[in-house]
């Protein structure tokens, strides 16, 4: 697990007419000292890549409620114990349903695995600031500073 990622599991009721996935209560404890500022949904289309970014000051809460993606994380943080390590998380709604916490300065980025279109859902501390965010190309395998991972072909799981 790469320093700083932190995983939890959430409560999903599933029935008959389909389910309610409990995402975020105020006063639960994964919460609780986290500073709201903005919820927002991103939708990924089947075989797109969206990757690679960091936010400098953001962390992020990403949950998948519909469809299931690959989430890659590159731990580019030189002083860190877990310096260039590549992380891979499955979510969505194949998996246990999970929130997955990213502090800043972790590169990520994430693309489908079914076929299908998918949801996701993020909870952040900081509104959008485009002075923010750092990209990168997820195709750039040349130059020195680029992310050793390739979409199609790694599995580090």
């Amino acid at each position: 697990m790469i320093e700083g990622v932190e995983i939890y599991y959430l409560k999903s009721i599933p029935d008959s007419r389909g389910r309610i996935l409990h995402f975020m209560r105020k006063n639960s404890s994964m919460f609780e000292d986290f500073d709201i500022q903005e919820v927002y949904f991103s939708v990924i289309y089947p075989g797109a890549i969206k990757a690679w970014h960091r936010h400098k000051r953001m962390t992020l809460n990403y949950v998948v409620p519909i469809g299931n993606i690959k989430l890659v994380l590159y731990d580019g943080r030189a002083d860190s114990k877990t310096a260039y390590d590549v992380q891979e998380i499955y979510l969505g709604e194949n998996c246990p349903h999970q929130l997955v916490r990213i502090p800043p300065l972790i590169w990520n980025g994430y693309t489908t695995v079914d076929g299908k279109l998918s949801l996701v859902a993020n909870i952040t501390d900081f509104t959008h600031d485009p002075d923010e965010i750092e990209r990168k190309d997820p195709n750039n395998f040349v130059s020195d500073d680029s992310i050793p991972y390739e979409w199609f072909t790694s599995n580090y799981g």
